[in-house]
């Protein structure tokens, strides 16, 4: 199978949830390649940053900097504020690329994939995970 989906119960509030192991396993024994990861979600996003050190909760703190939970937006169903998730995606992209190299992440040591939601309407997200040879 090169590609399968994923759920990861993200709850009721915002969060930056690690899936580097996930993936892992996905891409383990595949050989040469790219992992392709998607959110089919308009309030979520992937990035690949340092986890565990604060950066995790440095990040969630800078989108709200960027993009605070107020009256602001046009966008308004939903809890308050939450026209801003749909803003998010456009600074973490839905998407992010990793290559494979004998069935292995060729991430750095410090880096981690990661789903971003900041959307507490929506507790359970998918994620594609898709192998890709040439």
């Amino acid at each position: 199978m090169n590609s399968e989906v994923i759920s990861v119960r993200t709850g009721s509030r915002r969060a930056v949830h690690d899936l580097t192991d996930q993936a892992s396993q996905f891409v383990r024994e595949r050989g040469d390649g790219l992992l392709h990861l998607f959110v089919p979600h308009a309030t979520a996003g992937l990035a690949i940053i340092e986890t565990g050190a604060g950066s995790d909760d440095d990040l969630l703190a800078a989108l709200e900097d960027l993009l605070p939970a107020d009256g602001r937006w046009l966008h308004r169903h939903g809890t308050p504020g939450h026209g801003r998730d749909h803003v998010m995606p456009a600074l973490v992209p839905p998407y992010a690329t990793v290559p494979v190299l004998a069935g292995r992440l060729a991430l750095g040591t410090w880096q981690s994939i990661c789903l971003v939601d900041l959307n507490v309407d929506n507790p359970v997200r998918q994620v594609r995970l898709s192998f890709l040879t040439g």
